[in-house]
């Protein structure tokens, strides 16, 4: 496998990056684990997520299946360097979409618990939002970031 920077950082990552979107909707338990089983064997350590992936809203079902397979232990967590997102509705109420600080902080809290770890290795912004200032933006993500609950933040879907 072949390896790289994660952008100009020092975190070296697989150039193939495994997407799970499809894991539970679409894809079973058992075979989720299974292909991220197979990835880690061959070398693929960057594996890519998001809060919203499952489709019923609220529960991030693709994060708790990750969660429940780096929970088998293994060295499946240290191996892997996770990535998810924030952005997509996870709730019924005003403040649990976007990027706001509120929204952000409790997406992050949520995705930590889901997926059964003490850190995001890159948690990104998986759109833009237009109607929340950069300097909110920036500074939640600059909290998480101190506290030790992100490493690296990052964007998706966003125009060049």
């Amino acid at each position: 496998m072949e390896y790289t920077q994660l952008g100009r950082t020092g975190l070296k990552v697989s150039r193939l990056c495994l997407g799970t979107m499809n894991f539970g909707p679409q894809t079973e338990e058992k075979e989720s684990f299974a292909i991220m089983d197979k990835a880690l064997e061959l070398g693929i350590n960057f594996f890519d997520t998001a809060n919203v992936y499952g489709w019923k809203l609220g529960e991030g079902v693709t994060e708790q299946i990750i969660g429940r397979w780096f929970a088998q232990g293994g060295g499946r967590r240290e191996k892997t360097v996770i990535a998810t997102k924030v952005y997509g509705r996870m709730g019924d109420w005003p403040n649990q979409s976007r990027l706001s600080a509120l929204h952000i902080r409790q997406a992050c809290e949520e995705s930590l618990r889901r997926l059964q770890t003490d850190h995001i290795d890159l948690y990104q912004m998986h759109h833009i939002d237009r109607l929340t200032p950069w300097d909110e933006i920036w500074q939640a993500m600059e909290v998480l970031v101190q506290q030790g609950k992100v490493l690296y933040v990052g964007s998706s879907n966003f125009a060049g």
